[in-house]
């Protein structure tokens, strides 16, 4: 009996529970749904969930427009039942939510709420919205991730990031970024840097040095070079960088990275609507990033105060920014297509395309085609001229760059060309014949500039730039005096114009010029020499504001430091006044001469009595008073041959030391200075050399020299040296003259490669 009850209540004889019967199923069932009910009353009763909030979760699967979600929602998701379209307009993004595809999509971004909602639904329902949706869910994923790719492969054709010279070129020019929108039928692709950017390049070899002849530090054309280097004076490139070294010797072409041109701003449009103006201003100053080397302690100036928010400094920047913001709202857009060439726009731009993504030989055939296919057309020509000023690049072919000169040329003589697009073939013409040393042919086209854009006076600015490059300063000083009575503003033409007076040695009537047109921030004006142009006045003036000028010229990178400002320089190179024999690595050149002194001494001696005219006057500007005069014997690592006939052994003594004879930014020579003489504070061109000075006849009492802030005199037989691109100073108040023997020589950390290529100075 036992066992028999045993067995109906489901147990077995050794008290192991077999499976439930029927009935004991359904007693669980029924506990089970019960414990539910009371559950969901004791839910709703206690207000455990906010159903509001639930329900507005799930009204997002509303598919029967109802409003809420129920079992015929359910069957509609489950593809059991067509979806009904509701009687009211749904708004868009309701429309989007209709859509299975975005459910899912926005399920997964209410992951949270499903999950609560999980233990509140029927298992149907559950599996109802885990299973269609979630599969939905990863084919939105692809099919968005397809979208973005389509239009990042559209983007890769179109976007590419600009290089790092490009944008530099863009800044300082000041020019900004056009994007338009491609219906615009006036587009045109031709403003890339190379285009406006026109004085933004290297040559592609190296030329003559074209300095403005200012009769201030002039580098002489005989061997009889002056004391110092060429601070007065501005090379093609118009601001002096730290030195790019060449890779050959023999060549003169200088190693140029391949430049890698922004692709168009919009998909197949050429951008015709840019900021032409500030890019064809007056700024003839080339870009690159001047690193200037670490300052050492015995650098610092004497005067401690901090000058970088002296009221003296650039006026206020924010206004000079603000202003230029405001001027080229104002600017006018370029229209750079005549009518006929807005016809051939689609060929237009797809030439363009070519030559935007660097495949410039491709571009350039493109380019040709259309020149013989519609030989009247001035954009289509352009479109030549600038492929064959990149493939010249690119080749570093001078011959191809001419091509691209005259193809300029063309583009102006043919009818119907619009004006912005004559500014800026004959802005990039003269910029090209400059790079090649066509100083001439360059002002030629300056004038027809001129000429054919009389207000204009950012092409004056540039007229008188190319006046001061052929050494036409009187012609140039008529230029900016018509620029400043047309545009009193003009900080461009302020300081030339007082870089002209000063070296016309109106040193009080320059500063003004000098000061106004640093503190204007015009483009151009950012410039190592004026700030040194204008220090160097005020100290000559006795004013001591000339050293918060130079430290703002040290702020802004163009100075190694307060007292270094140098402009030729190569970077990191150890920078002190005054170095030891020992510290130079050059003790055998040291020991030389100073054991031969008295030989040196008696050869210069004999020149001075026999062939005084050997002798040639300082002629830089650089003495306040007295009688300084130099005999060179090697200059810019040429020998003077006429000159060592009339000292044979000094000069036979010196070939032993390429480091003194082979250095192309220096010169060997002697220097005699009379009494009552004083040389100005002065700094020489570059921080290449060291400067040895070895006493020849030294009167006993009135000679010395300063270097940054320490004294120091010479001793007959005894070698000075120092650093003549810090600053230094020299008085000779003694009764007699005062004779030395000069020997520059490369700086010790320079390698053979830069030794060999450094361009001379």
């Amino acid at each position: 009996m036992a066992d028999d009850t045993e067995t109906k209540h489901g147990g077995s004889k050794n008290g192991k529970k077999e499976g439930l019967s029927g009935s004991s199923f359904f007693t669980w069932f029924m506990v089970i749904a019960l414990l539910g009910v009371w559950t969901s009353v004791a839910v709703v009763w206690f207000e455990l969930v906010d159903y509001e909030e639930v329900l507005g979760k799930l009204g997002i699967y509303d598919a029967d427009g109802d409003g809420d979600f129920d079992v015929e929602d359910a069957k509609v998701l489950l593809g059991l039942k067509e979806r009904s379209v509701p009687a009211q307009p749904t708004s868009p993004d309701s429309e989007e939510t209709i859509q299975p595809a975005d459910k899912s999509h926005v399920e997964s971004e209410h992951k949270n709420a499903d999950v609560e909602l999980e233990e509140e639904i029927q298992s149907v329902l559950h599996e109802a919205l885990h299973s269609q949706p979630g599969e939905g869910h990863e084919d939105v994923d692809e099919s968005i991730n397809d979208q973005w790719q389509e239009k990042e492969e559209v983007h890769g054709e179109t976007f590419e990031a600009p290089t790092t010279d490009d944008l530099l070129r863009e800044l300082e020019n000041e020019i900004p970024e056009a994007y338009e929108t491609p219906d615009s039928d006036q587009k045109d692709a031709d403003l890339l840097t190379d285009d406006l950017g026109a004085m933004e390049s290297e040559p592609y070899e190296a030329p003559v040095s074209y300095e403005y002849d200012m009769d201030v530090e002039k580098t002489v054309s005989d061997p009889e070079a002056p004391e110092d280097g060429v601070h007065g004076d501005y090379n093609e490139d118009h601001e002096p960088k730290h030195e790019k070294q060449t890779e050959t010797e023999d060549t003169a072409v200088e190693d140029l990275p391949e430049e890698v041109v922004n692709e168009p701003t919009e998909p197949d449009e050429i951008i015709e609507d840019f900021d032409i103006d500030k890019e064809l201003s007056v700024e003839s100053k080339h870009t690159e990033d001047v690193v200037a080397n670490e300052p050492e302690e015995s650098e610092m100036p004497v005067q401690a105060e901090d000058y970088s928010n002296d009221d003296l400094v650039g006026k206020s920047e924010k206004e000079t920014e603000q202003d230029k913001t405001e001027k080229a709202k104002k600017k006018k857009k370029p229209k750079l297509l005549n009518k006929f060439d807005k016809t051939i726009k689609a060929e237009l731009d797809a030439a363009e395309k070519l030559r935007k993504k660097g495949k410039v030989e491709e571009a350039l055939r493109a380019f040709e085609e259309l020149v013989n296919q519609y030989p009247q057309s001035p954009r289509a020509r352009y479109g030549k001229a600038q492929s064959e000023d990149d493939l010249a690049e690119k080749m570093r072919s001078n011959e191809m760059l001419q091509k691209a000169i005259n193809t300029y040329d063309e583009v102006v003589s043919l009818p119907n060309v619009p004006s912005d697009l004559i500014k800026m073939s004959l802005k990039r013409e003269a910029d090209r014949q400059q790079f090649l040393g066509r100083m001439r042919g360059s002002l030629v086209t300056l004038q027809k500039l001129v000429q054919l854009f009389p207000s204009d006076t950012s092409f004056k600015n540039d007229l008188g730039v190319g006046y001061l490059l052929i050494g036409d300063n009187s012609n140039a000083k008529k230029v900016y005096e018509e620029v400043l009575s047309l545009a009193p503003n003009d900080g461009f033409a302020k300081v030339h114009y007082g870089f002209i007076l000063k070296a016309e040695n109106k040193i009080a009537e320059s500063i003004p010029y000098l000061k106004e047109g640093l503190e204007s921030g015009d483009p151009g004006t950012d410039d190592g020499r004026f700030y040194f142009h204008l220090g160097d006045a005020l100290q000559r003036m006795g004013d001591k504001e000339a050293y918060k000028w130079y430290e703002l010229g040290y702020q802004r990178g163009h100075f190694a430091s307060v007292w270094q400002r140098s402009l030729y320089n190569v970077k990191g190179l150890k920078a002190q006044p005054w170095w030891t024999a020992r510290e130079t690595g050059y003790t055998e050149l040291v020991k030389s001469l100073e054991k031969n002194w008295k030989l040196i001494r008696d050869e210069g001696l004999a020149v001075m009595d026999k062939k005084r005219s050997l002798f040639l006057p300082e002629d830089e500007n650089l003495r306040e008073k007295g009688d300084w005069s130099q005999f060179t014997l090697w200059q810019q690592g040429r020998k003077n041959e006429n000159a060592c006939k009339s000292v044979p052994k000094t000069c036979a003594l010196l070939e032993r030391f390429p480091e003194a004879t082979g250095c192309r930014r220096g010169q060997i020579k002697y220097s005699i200075m009379h009494p009552g003489t004083h040389v100005w504070p002065h700094t020489g061109p570059t921080n290449c050399r060291l400067r040895m000075h070895l006493g020849l006849v030294i009167p006993k009492e009135g000679c010395r020299i300063r270097c940054a802030q320490e004294n120091r005199t010479w001793e007959e037989g005894k070698v000075l040296i120092f650093d003549d691109s810090f600053e230094h100073e020299v008085w000779q108040d003694a009764e007699n003259y005062r004779l030395i023997f000069i020997v520059d020589v490369w700086h010790p950390e320079l390698t053979a490669q830069q030794r060999r290529t450094l361009p001379a100075i």
